[in-house]
């Protein structure tokens, strides 16, 4: 990413191009390409490559940098205006606003609503500890809808926060509606949603969400690094598609010391 000086207005200026956290996207995204500008213009801003106050590239030189066309650039930066993160300046151009829309569907289902006890939004990493494909067991089958003996993926895996372990995540996915899923854990995408939209042009649309406050199992403990007994908050997720079939679920177990899980999705 390179910055320049506007002479005008004396806001940082990004330019496209080599080093930006934009490129070119791909033919083969499923997913409508508007979106997927929306996704890396987004991501851009909210994990601090984009800093408030700068001003983004021309519609035109944005366009050229994803190789789609200026209607589909002028869309997303819309949509993205629209929620907050942009705002449009006279004789400046498109300027990053500095403010989070937590109330944002697409914002949730691309960043895990895990905030720091200052209300910050926290940027986790994920690390996935085993993949397999398997017959469902009767609650899988239940939750996803599924018949008996379906064959499901299952990801187990980890969410670090500073190279702390703050969270362990169980996905099931139904098998049939992921053929190709990636087979080694090392090629698991972190942002599973936007993984079904892009790969699969699977939408989720509605997200149903169980919390309790339980005791960790002891596998979840060890990982975790926690003495039990030792309580911890437990979210059972279903997660649908646009034409309402259960399309993931999932189990979350985290702790809560340093961090909070926050949904604002209304």
């Amino acid at each position: 990413m390179t910055f320049v000086n506007d002479k005008n207005s004396g806001e940082p200026q990004v330019e496209a191009g080599a080093g930006s956290p934009i490129g070119r996207l791909s033919e083969s995204d499923s997913a409508p390409l508007y979106e997927i500008v929306k996704r890396q213009v987004s991501e851009a801003i909210l994990i601090g490559q984009w800093v408030p106050g700068t001003v983004l590239p021309s519609e035109v030189a944005l366009a050229q940098s994803f190789g789609v066309a200026v209607g589909t650039v002028r869309r997303a930066l819309t949509d993205l205006t629209a929620e907050g993160l942009l705002a449009r300046r006279r004789k400046t151009g498109t300027v990053v606003t500095g403010r989070t829309p937590h109330h944002s569907l697409r914002l949730f289902f691309q960043f895990f609503r895990l905030h720091g006890l200052d209300g910050a939004l926290v940027k986790s990493r994920a690390r996935v500890l085993s993949l397999e494909t398997a017959a469902a067991r009767s609650d899988e089958a239940e939750k996803l809808q599924l018949a008996e003996g379906a064959q499901v993926v299952r990801i187990r895996r980890t969410r670090h926060v500073d190279s702390h372990p703050v969270m362990v995540d169980r996905f099931t996915l139904p098998a049939a509606r992921v053929p190709g899923f990636p087979a080694a854990a090392g090629d698991v995408p972190e942002l599973l949603y936007l993984f079904l939209l892009e790969r699969y042009g699977i939408r989720i649309s509605a997200v149903r969400e169980q919390l309790a406050a339980e005791l960790a199992s002891p596998e979840d403990a060890e990982v975790l690094g926690l003495t039990p007994p030792a309580a911890v908050l437990i979210i059972d997720e279903v997660a649908y598609d646009q034409s309402g079939a259960p399309t993931l679920f999932a189990r979350h177990c985290a702790i809560t010391d340093r961090h909070r899980y926050v949904n604002e999705v209304r």
